[in-house]
């Protein structure tokens, strides 16, 4: 399972707008919209299955050490239950980030 790294989704989600407003400067017949729509769902996808991943590992682990595991220590239960907070806090931000984006757009004058 790969880690979600915020500087490189963010990096993602910027290379994506600037391929989009790279793609508006075209016409609208050249534009792949389909695809590029279906990498941003695809990414978001992943980005929150990975979270998910995360927080139930962290509560497995958790579990465990609750249950006396002899091979769970303390210190990595607690490792990985801030990891799984640091990652949905970061999904967290990007989703307030793409609501305050819909919400602009929504707001735009035609």
């Amino acid at each position: 399972m790969s880690e979600i790294n915020p500087d490189e989704l963010l990096n993602q989600l910027q290379m994506l707008a600037k391929k989009v407003q790279a793609g508006n400067a075209g016409h609208a017949h050249d534009r792949p919209e389909a695809s590029s729509s279906g990498q941003f769902s695809e990414l978001i996808k992943n980005s929150i299955n990975e979270v998910n991943d995360r927080q139930m590992k962290a509560s497995e682990m958790a579990a465990a050490f609750e249950l006396h595991d002899s091979n769970m220590p303390l210190s990595k239960v607690m490792i990985e239950m801030q990891k799984a907070r640091v990652s949905f806090e970061a999904l967290k931000q990007v989703r307030n980030k793409l609501v305050d984006a819909y919400k602009q757009v929504m707001n735009m004058p035609i």
